[in-house]
């Protein structure tokens, strides 16, 4: 055999050599990903719904792997509740294809594989969910199968007054016709609803201004006035600091009263740490025989919708012809103006050791006050 005969069987052999080794190297890449992609699948998408045979299993991971990022981008970045209905007999797919009309999700052929992939789509729920555009496909797909998205957000604030929570009522669509039975049934002379100790305490004609404790209330969208009130009652009753009834009493006042200037101090302070100060004003003046004199208890005499709490600006304050009028008028006002958080409620309980008998807003913007025992000291605090 010729030398190049010889070198042209090496070279055979060497390229033979390489081509098994490479075939060799891609059985092995294939084996290993046959071994880890399951892993590596169960870990993006979750186990799979056992009800699924293999083959569907296999062939919808498949296509949700290559669509994994989509599972974590939310529709929008509009995060205002949206209402969904979804009605008896809705299949996955005509339901992912209503969110995709309302925008809440972006692909709903994904949605629907995703859901029969988790097993999902036979779990849909029917009634009326609450959605944020701001979800993510995987969340949508898991809120329609939770009775807990149909519940809706009502946040009320501290210091306002009842119709500012009828007006956040109202602003939700589902719940149309609840608002005015929520001042009815919250105003003067309303039926009281439970059996709460701190009711007994109110006097006769009182409304429940005060006692509608701030916080955010997860609602039912079906939810009565009634019920939402009942809410209210309950969290005030269950946040009032315990034998906060003898704490009060401590300083002449009954609960009723003690709410009552919590909430001038809510609508007066803007700073906790100023809320046991201004109380020890209030107690103050109220022993030494002064009005108060509260601009935001003539804010409330004078509030009316659009403007709950009007600027009193240049108003002769003594012109304002109510009970409430904290000028003209001595001691409390009759009842609570608004419904204050519990750190008023609290420095009601506990106020600071004073000898003020003065306050007013420092120059700065802060919300913070400068204060005064003698009115010579309050007329220098004024700003320039």
């Amino acid at each position: 055999m010729g030398l190049r005969a010889k070198r042209r069987r090496a070279n055979l052999a060497g390229r033979l050599f390489l081509f098994t080794l490479g075939v060799a190297a891609l059985a092995v890449a294939i084996i290993l990903a046959l071994l880890l992609l399951p892993g590596l699948m169960a870990r993006q998408l979750g186990p799979g719904s056992p009800d699924l045979n293999p083959a569907e299993k296999s062939v919808l991971a498949t296509y949700l792997a290559a669509h994994v990022s989509e599972l974590d981008a939310p529709a929008g970045a509009d995060d205002t509740p949206v209402e969904f209905s979804v009605a008896a007999g809705a299949t996955a797919k005509g339901v992912a294809a209503s969110l995709a009309q309302q925008g809440l999700v972006r692909d709903a052929q994904l949605l629907t594989y995703f859901m029969q992939y988790q097993g999902l789509d036979s779990h849909v729920e029917a009634g009326d969910f609450v959605l944020r555009k701001t979800m993510t496909l995987r969340q949508v797909a898991q809120a329609l199968t939770d009775a807990r998205a149909r519940e809706l957000e009502l946040r009320v604030i501290e210091g306002w007054r009842r119709e500012q929570i009828a007006e956040a009522l109202a602003a939700q669509p589902a719940f149309a016709g609840v608002p005015n039975d929520f001042l009815m049934l919250s105003g003067p002379n309303s039926p009281r609803l439970g059996s709460y100790a701190f009711l007994s305490g109110l006097p006769p004609g009182a409304s429940l201004e005060g006692f509608l404790f701030p916080d955010t209330y997860l609602l039912q969208p079906n939810a009565s006035a009634a019920s939402i009130i009942d809410k209210m009652l309950s969290d005030f009753q269950g946040r009032l600091p315990p034998n906060y009834q003898q704490q009060v009493a401590a300083h002449g006042l009954t609960v009723f009263q003690a709410i009552t200037m919590a909430s001038l101090i809510e609508r007066e302070a803007v700073v906790d740490d100023e809320r046991p100060i201004i109380a020890s004003v209030m107690y103050n003046r109220l022993a030494a025989g002064q009005r108060l004199e509260i601009d935001a208890s003539v804010q409330f005499a004078l509030g009316r919708t659009g403007a709950w709490w009007p600027p009193l600006g240049a108003l002769d304050l003594h012109t304002v012809n109510s009970a409430y009028n904290t000028y003209n008028n001595d001691g409390l006002p009759p009842g609570p103006i608004a419904n204050p958080g519990l750190n008023s409620i609290k420095a009601v309980a506990s106020p600071a050791q004073t000898n003020y008998l003065y306050y007013r807003a420092l120059c700065d913007g802060s919300g913070r006050h400068a204060f005064a025992v003698t009115y010579q000291q309050q007329v220098a605090n004024a700003c320039p």
